[in-house]
C-alpha cells in the first residue's frame, strides 16, 4: 500500500470551507450515525452545500487545484468518486482539470463497491478518486483498490471535508480543503444512546 501524503491547505481556505457550511445549514448538531457505523455528535451535510452551483464550482476549483499539486505534474485523466455522496464534487473536479468522470455504486447483494454503466479503465490511466467527506476513509479506499485492480495509476485522492484529522489511510496520498477531528464513538459505547437521545441517519443511504 502506497504510504500516507496528507496535504494541508493554508488556513483561511478552511476559514472559507467552514462558513460555506455555516451558510447553508450544513453543519448540524444532534445524534447522528454515520455511513461509517460510528455515532456522532455533529454531521456535515455536504449535499446542503453542493446544491448551489456556484459553492460546487468554487470546491471543485479548490480540490482540483490541490490534487494537480499532489499529481507532480502528471496529467489527471480520470476522477472516480463513490456514489452516491462524492457525484457533484467529483463531477466539478473533473471539469477543472479537464477529465472524465466515472462513479462507483456499492451492489445491493453483496455491498461491495464496483463499476457499473459501462464504466471502465484502461492500464496505465491516471486518475484520482474525490468524494464530499471522509470519516474512516472506507469508501475512498475501496475505490482506489478497484482503479488499481484495473490497472489505473492512482495519482491522489481528495474530498471537501477530513474528519478524521488527517488520519485516515486510503493507500494514496490525498487532500482536503478542511479538516476537522470530529468526536465519534462505535454505538456500544456512544452516550448520546445512552442517554437514550434518538439517533438519526442523515445520510444518502437508508438506515
Amino acid at each position: 500500500m502506497d504510504s500516507l501524503l496528507y496535504l494541508g491547505l493554508v488556513s483561511d481556505q478552511e476559514n472559507r470551507i467552514r462558513s460555506l457550511f455555516e451558510q447553508t445549514g450544513a453543519y448540524l448538531r444532534g445524534h447522528f450515525r454515520l455511513t461509517s457505523g460510528l455515532h456522532s455528535p455533529e454531521y456535515l451535510q455536504c449535499a446542503l452545500v453542493l446544491q448551489h452551483p456556484a459553492h460546487a464550482g468554487r470546491c471543485g476549483r479548490e480540490l482540483a487545484a490541490a490534487l494537480r499539486q499532489l499529481a507532480a505534474g502528471r496529467e489527471v485523466q480520470t476522477v472516480a468518486s463513490p456514489a452516491i455522496g462524492g457525484l457533484i464534487i467529483g463531477h466539478e473536479v473533473a471539469r477543472e482539470l479537464g477529465a472524465r468522470f466515472i462513479f462507483t455504486e456499492r451492489d445491493g447483494a453483496t455491498g461491495r463497491m464496483t463499476l457499473r454503466r459501462g464504466f471502465s479503465i484502461q492500464p496505465g490511466e491516471a486518475a484520482v478518486v474525490v468524494e464530499d467527506v471522509v470519516t474512516t476513509g472506507g469508501s475512498t479506499a475501496e475505490v482506489v483498490e478497484i482503479l488499481k485492480a484495473a490497472g489505473a495509476d492512482v495519482l491522489a485522492a481528495g474530498s471537501i471535508i477530513d474528519r478524521s484529522g488527517g488520519k485516515a489511510d486510503v493507500g494514496v496520498a490525498r487532500a482536503a480543503l478542511e479538516t476537522l477531528q470530529v468526536t465519534a464513538w462505535p454505538p456500544d459505547f456512544c452516550p448520546l444512546c445512552q442517554q437514550g437521545i434518538p439517533v438519526i441517519k442523515p445520510g444518502s443511504r437508508p438506515t
